[in-house]
């Protein structure tokens, strides 16, 4: 995939920011808990966290509280993970104004599988504009290769809607290439089912790579496909396989198709595999055992691996292997993003070394 030469951003993620509690006894339920470990999050940037953690420039476009001490966290923890922010402030007004969602989740452990309460009641990423940002400036001046989108965003609100869809076609525009991860969620569809798949299509119909698990296609853009659950993963694969197909077909344009595999055995133990579509060409990586410490997040790190092979110009082959590593070193961290120290790191999780490194 030939990318954008000469760009101040290899990537460019929206995102609506948040918190997430966690009970700081790990594998505990969030109702047995008296202390709570408080963390920055958003799918977006648990993306966007691989290629900056590995030193490509990545931008976030976001929306805070002004003055909020929560909003200096997560400025904070962004910038740690060296992605810088750009977005407007917005005045809290009072204590029932704007917020920051809150993510209330544990981890789950063995047979008791995780457990994840969403309160975005107040959230400012809805109030995500496109009027706030100069588009023709991002891309036309500063140049990105990557935008990145997804469905959670672009589901959110009917601005964020208008807001993703606007950074789309200015992407376009400018030659910037366009990974759309669809994240379908039946309540922020709720009601806007129609407006919402005409956004969506749009999208998909000018995007470059587009991820979705079955649910993600059939739902957000009316694809048939296999049932989720019911047969092993590995009997799947043709089914999946038809799916992405019919896709392709849908959107003729987008040159990459790819979606993960995962049966959780139990919170701790999931089998892991990926396909993916590039051009004519099928990779595949059947389903291998995994341990996983807290899977929130290890479809995010297959993504941001994924792009990062894209951005870094390797093989098609490399980009599915890196992604789908990424993807469980993010089931390996307590935080919903993956830390990788190095490519190194990353390609010895592929490789099965565990072994340690002096």
């Amino acid at each position: 995939m030939e990318l954008k030469n000469s760009c101040q951003w290899a990537m460019v993620v929206p995102t609506s920011m948040g918190v997430r509690l966690t009970p700081d006894a790990q594998g505990q339920p969030v109702h047995t808990g008296d202390r709570l470990l408080m963390q920055a999050t958003s799918a977006e940037t648990n993306v966007a966290s691989i290629s900056a953690y590995l030193g490509l420039p990545v931008k976030v476009l976001t929306t805070f509280v002004k003055g909020s001490p929560i909003a200096r966290f997560i400025r904070d923890n962004l910038s740690s993970r060296h992605l810088v922010c750009e977005g407007k402030e917005v005045e809290q007004g009072g204590p029932w104004g704007y917020r920051h969602q809150i993510n209330i989740a544990d981890s789950g452990f063995g047979s008791r599988g995780p457990r994840v309460w969403n309160d975005r009641s107040g959230e400012v990423g809805r109030t995500l504009n496109v009027n706030d940002f100069d588009l023709d400036r991002l891309f036309g001046q500063e140049g990105v290769q990557i935008l990145h989108l997804s469905g959670l965003i672009g589901a959110l609100s009917p601005e964020t809607s208008r807001f993703c869809l606007e950074l789309a076609r200015a992407a376009r525009k400018y030659g910037t290439k366009i990974a759309f991860d669809l994240n379908y969620r039946a309540s922020f569809w709720k009601g806007r089912e129609e407006e919402l798949r005409g956004i969506f299509t749009e999208i998909a119909s000018i995007a470059d790579i587009l991820v979705g698990n079955e649910e993600d296609f059939q739902l957000s853009l009316g694809i048939e496909g296999p049932e989720a659950g019911g047969q092993a993963l590995a009997a799947k694969i043709d089914s999946f396989k038809g799916m992405i197909r019919n896709v392709k077909k849908a959107f003729p344009d987008t040159s990459v198709f790819a979606t993960t595999l995962r049966e959780v055995v139990n919170a701790n133990h999931h089998q892991w595999g990926a396909i993916m579509l590039e051009g004519d060409e099928w990779h595949i990586v059947e389903p291998r055992p995994i341990h996983v410490l807290d899977r929130i997040g290890g479809g995010d790190g297959f993504v941001g691996g994924l792009l990062y092979g894209i951005l870094k110009g390797w093989e098609p082959e490399k980009w599915i292997r890196f992604g789908w590593a990424t993807g469980v070193l993010a089931t390996t961290f307590l935080t919903d993003y993956g830390q990788p120290a190095d490519e190194d790191q990353v390609w010895s999780i592929w490789g099965g070394n565990a072994r340690v490194i002096r």
